[in-house]
């Protein structure tokens, strides 16, 4: 494989490209007429533009993508993440065209796309499971019996997708109606498809979730886990590698069930299976992610793997270079994702131009992103602006860096997850470790987060005033 398409944006695929170049492999960047001066289509070999910004008539236009492969000469399509890439109709449209999709089969990919065909899958594994049906309804009594039976609180959730849409809490028989149409019609705009399922809501829940890596001669390893707790609207927005919580027991057989959903649906290439964790340490199977995942970064620092490397060996047909018994967990990382969005105002998008980007730098931080000073953050696509990942050989030290990371990075023109980050790293629930899936519904207001800004700006003026003192004492003449 000589020369591979991104069909992607931003930080995502200029943290491919770089992998790529590295292993002496050509680049080819696709871009919308939004993107047309962005750093991932300066950075590649070549570069097609696939159309108006609107994500529906270039990133997500299959045919285009792949007359752009072809006209390039291109040997694999890597999908990154979001778009397209979990998308078996495009898998197999790729691979029709004589293509190697870097990332899983169709199949997989077409099991796991649905929660309850990916549930009904790894059934014969007697992975652990939350109480709930094993098929999709749409009738309101229906439900009522079902929730009857399970006890309330439960969880409604579309079949189709994920993101948090289509995700209702029910706690009460009075309101499952209303909360089940909003379900189905959020479910309907959002996948196309109003199909829900009901199972018991696990009250403090930790997302947890364990990254697999399959080649295609069998073999399956688990890189250990991500903490994924820390979520607004159902979207995380912290992870951490490892987790504070698991023991190296619980770990074992949450990486071997992981490794067995994978066997299931005969997964190739990088995959993550998601549990909840309960307060009793119980864990659930919810669902396996068919690709690369946002938050990747922290597994490799933990690991020393690079994944995006591994997912292009694996798409060549070669072997995993690695058996589990030579996997071991080094350190600790944490990732902060830096979304244009207000906190202070229920994270809603933050648009604009970007009048000052400066990233930090130093030793044990990596910044994954896509834009540059005086670039617009545009309308069309995710809000996330880049991925700030600090590294430290124990958690304090992870947390420690990631404050001066958040705290050297100056973004203005618009507001950003930053103040929020800072928020996190300070908070005696996130630096204890006891911390569930509602952080931010239980700690975090607009008034907290502006005392914490303001007791950091204190510090900052503090520690500059005794510097400054320090300063003078040393610059004093004797005798004066």
């Amino acid at each position: 494989m000589k020369k591979v398409l991104v069909a992607n944006r931003g930080e995502i695929a200029l943290r491919i490209m770089r992998t790529l170049r590295k292993m002496g492999i050509q680049t080819v960047a696709v871009y919308s007429e939004a993107d047309r001066h962005a750093p991932h289509v300066r950075f590649a070999d070549q570069a097609v533009c696939l159309g108006p910004a609107p994500s529906n008539q270039s990133y997500l236009v299959m045919d285009k993508i792949i007359d752009a492969a072809k006209a390039t000469g291109t040997e694999g399509i890597h999908p990154g993440y979001g778009f397209l890439s979990e998308n078996s109709e495009f898998a197999q449209k790729v691979e029709a065209a004589g293509i190697s999709f870097i990332g899983p089969n169709v199949h997989a990919i077409e099991v796991m796309g649905s929660k309850l065909a990916a549930k009904d899958a790894v059934k014969a594994y007697n992975i652990p499971m939350v109480p709930g049906i094993d098929k999709a309804i749409t009738d309101t009594e229906k439900a009522k019996e079902i929730a009857d039976k399970i006890g309330y609180p439960i969880l409604i959730k579309a079949s189709a997708g994920g993101g948090g849409k289509g995700m209702r809490v029910v706690e009460n028989r009075e309101e499952l109606k209303s909360q089940m149409e909003r379900a189905i019609s959020e479910a309907l705009s959002a996948f196309g498809d109003g199909s829900v399922f009901i199972e018991k809501y696990v009250g403090s829940p930790r997302h947890i979730e364990i990254q697999v890596l399959s080649d295609k001669h069998g073999n399956t390893v688990h890189l250990f886990e991500r903490e994924c707790s820390i979520q607004r609207r159902h979207q995380k927005v912290v992870e951490e590698a490892p987790s504070v919580v698991l023991t190296p027991e619980l770990r074992a057989r949450m990486g071997a069930d992981a490794c067995r959903v994978a066997k299931a649906c005969d997964y190739v290439g990088a995959g993550t299976v998601e549990f909840l964790l309960d307060e009793q340490h119980n864990y659930y199977f919810l669902e396996m992610n068919t690709r690369l995942q946002v938050e990747h970064p922290v597994t490799e620092l933990i690991t020393g793997v690079d994944l995006v490397e591994e997912q292009i060996r694996v798409a060549r047909g070669e072997k995993l270079r690695f058996n589990q018994a030579d996997l071991t967990i080094k350190g600790h990382a944490l990732e902060l994702r830096v979304y244009a969005e207000d906190p202070a105002n229920n994270f809603l998008p933050s648009v604009g131009e970007l009048s000052v980007y400066q990233k930090p730098t130093g030793d044990n931080i990596r910044v994954d992103d896509g834009y540059e000073e005086g670039m617009e953050i545009p309308i069309y696509y995710d809000p996330m602006i880049a991925k700030l990942i600090t590294y430290g050989a124990t958690r304090d030290a992870a947390i420690s860096n990631m404050l001066k990371a958040i705290a050297a990075y100056q973004i203005e023109g618009i507001e950003t997850t930053l103040p929020f980050g800072s928020f996190v790293m300070k908070h005696p629930a996130f630096t204890s470790g006891n911390f569930d899936t509602h952080f931010v519904k239980q700690y975090f207001t607009k008034e907290a987060m502006e005392d914490d800004a303001k007791k950091g700006a204190m510090v900052a003026a503090m520690a500059g005033l005794n510097l400054y003192l320090e300063g003078r004492k040393k610059l004093r003449v004797p005798g004066e």
